[in-house]
């Protein structure tokens, strides 16, 4: 069974800074791409940062200049650094990756992590 595990969501202080991190677990084979989805009540589901196999990242406007995302290859995990976070980065963290597991590259998601920006 693949799966992905999001991890290090929580309650952070304006300007804070958290570090979520999601592991793909399972027989793959490879990961093509892996990014960071958002969803704050209300809202439409945002791409906030994505990066590929061959470590090419991309980033929300939104995000740009105080998120980072990353990847241990070694560990079939990314990360997303997120610094001078505001209130209005408070949303469940979801991550995405297109693996390939058993001959068949397909798209996963994870379970989410809520992150709270608030004082």
């Amino acid at each position: 069974q693949v799966q992905l595990v999001e991890s290090g969501g929580g309650l952070v202080q304006p300007g804070g800074s958290l570090r979520l991190s999601c592991a793909a677990s399972g027989s793959i084979s490879s990961i093509n791409f892996m990014s960071w989805y958002r969803q704050a009540p209300g809202k439409q589901r945002e791409l906030v940062a994505t990066i590929t196999s061959g470590g090419s990242t991309s980033y929300a406007d939104s995000v740009r200049g105080r998120f980072t995302i990353s990847r241990d290859y070694a560990k079939n995990t990314a990360y997303l650094q997120m610094n001078s976070l505001k209130p209005e980065d408070t949303a469940v963290y979801y991550c995405y990756a297109e693996m390939r597991h058993g001959g068949v590259f397909d798209r996963y998601r994870g379970q989410g992590t809520q992150v709270t920006v608030s004082s």
